[in-house]
């Protein structure tokens, strides 16, 4: 018994599908390829400098981008701690508590609701912000050495210092929680370093 031959128009409505169904294979291979090798934005030169950039009394606080020293920049959690200290920064810039919540610890964003923290920060611009030594306290805890320029309304500044332009160096504990470096709250032992501008 001999194969019957199959019907020649089941074959001419199969090519065209065929063709089809490949060409819509390719377009979606060079659209993915064109998607996942599309360069992303460059990330950022990190800016790194010996001490606070010089900033004429008009232009305080000054940039409010994270800088580092040359050791920091060598250090293995750089990276890491930059990023922590950036968002940190822009949260209280930007006036934007919920990043704010996402940058410090639990038990730090515990000690302010929205309304404290937003009151407090109202009227406060940070920059020149140089981080100048990162040091690990434990493994899971770090002390970042940080100096910046904060500008704010006189009567918004801290009592014991009432002025329009302060310029801090403290230490910043950072915590790591849930898998990233956090600011922690800061023990009632260290005071910061604070001056005029």
């Amino acid at each position: 018994m001999t194969a019957q031959p199959r019907p020649l128009s089941r074959q001419r409505w199969l090519i065209p599908v065929l063709v089809v169904v490949i060409s819509m294979t390719v377009a979606v291979g060079l659209l993915a390829r064109d998607l996942y090798t599309r360069p992303e934005a460059e990330p950022s030169e990190p800016v790194v400098s010996e001490s606070p950039t010089s900033v004429a009394p008009e232009q305080q606080p000054g940039s409010p981008v994270v800088e580092v020293t040359p050791d920091v920049f060598a250090h293995p959690q750089y990276q890491s701690v930059r990023q922590v200290l950036q968002g940190y920064f822009d949260s209280i810039n930007d006036r934007d508590y919920p990043k704010w919540t996402s940058v410090v610890t639990r038990e730090r964003a515990k000690t302010k609701t929205a309304a404290e923290w937003r009151k407090d920060y109202q009227s406060t611009r940070d920059g020149s912000i140089l981080v100048y030594r990162i040091e690990p306290s434990t493994p899971t805890m770090l002390r970042v050495l940080v100096a910046f320029t904060s500008t704010q309304d006189v009567e918004d500044a801290p009592l014991y210092l009432p002025e329009g332009c302060i310029r801090w160096r403290l230490v910043l504990p950072l915590r790591l929680e849930s898998g990233s470096w956090r600011v922690d709250t800061t023990d009632g032992g260290t005071n910061p370093e604070h001056e005029r501008c």
